[in-house]
């Protein structure tokens, strides 16, 4: 099995196809993400919420709006991640390599 610590700085190639992000790496690992998952998914405190003083993490209620199943682009974030960028605005998410591939594993 390919180690991910290994592949993740070779990000080869990144496309859309159909309601998937497929994304390749320079071992020949591919992936390949359905997009509302992706948006649902989202790593972003304003998301997935953040911790308060005594480490309590409180998950806000996202509404997903129109164009949130849509992505508009996506740019590679150093050699660690892709930070993809919706139809309906929001964009400020970091998506790594090794949580797009546990993304992977679960779907």
């Amino acid at each position: 099995m390919a180690s991910w610590e290994n592949c993740m700085s070779e990000l080869a190639a990144v496309c859309l196809i159909g309601d998937e992000l497929a994304l390749s790496f320079g071992d020949g690992t591919e992936l390949y993400l359905l997009l509302p998952m992706l948006r649902r998914a989202c790593p972003c405190a304003q998301c997935q919420g953040e911790p308060d003083a005594m480490g309590r993490v409180r998950r806000p209620n996202v509404e997903y709006g129109r164009g949130a199943f849509v992505l508009n682009k996506f740019e590679k974030v150093g050699g660690y991640g892709l930070q993809l960028f919706w139809g309906d605005g929001h964009g400020t998410g970091i998506y790594s390599f090794t949580y797009l591939q546990k993304l992977a594993a679960i779907a």
